[in-house]
């Protein structure tokens, strides 16, 4: 069975750390596979704070949908753990990007990469109900990090 292979960036500009909940713990007393995608949204949000940006931009009309997600499991994690989520953009084209995450925590003296995976964001008016062009400044600054 062929096996997801995400291409991580070098660098991350931006990371945050969220804690695990008791409610991101499954029946398997590990983390949830629909967990990591609500964390990832959690970060993906704070990520495009740090940039002023909303996701969601209602009064403007344009924003950003989530068209695709990949996402490739590598260790446990547990409650209690204190996930550090680093986000970065990429692959950049005329309507939208990916965005990059690392999952890792410390457990014992070691990080342990808990997910890695990626995002497609397409740009989207929600007044016209399309998709629409990616503004070359956003894109500058989602290149930057800041």
């Amino acid at each position: 069975m062929a096996r997801i292979k995400i291409d991580l960036p070098a660098a991350f500009p931006f990371s945050i750390a969220i804690p695990v909940r008791i409610q991101d713990v499954n029946y398997g007393g590990h983390v949830g596979n629909d967990a990591i995608l609500s964390i990832m949204h959690e970060a993906r949000i704070r990520f495009l704070e740090s940039l002023g940006y909303k996701e969601l931009d209602k009064e403007a009309g344009a924003g950003l949908i989530m068209a695709d997600v990949a996402v490739a499991y590598k260790g446990e994690a547990f409650h209690g753990d204190v996930f550090e989520v680093s986000v970065a953009a990429g692959e950049f084209n005329a309507f939208g990007f990916e965005l990059f995450y690392r999952i890792t925590a410390q457990r014992n003296a070691q990080t342990i990469t808990i997910a890695e995976a990626k995002t497609g964001m397409i740009c989207f008016d929600y007044h016209q109900r399309k998709i629409a062009k990616l503004a070359p400044d956003m894109k500058t600054r989602l290149e930057a990090g800041k």
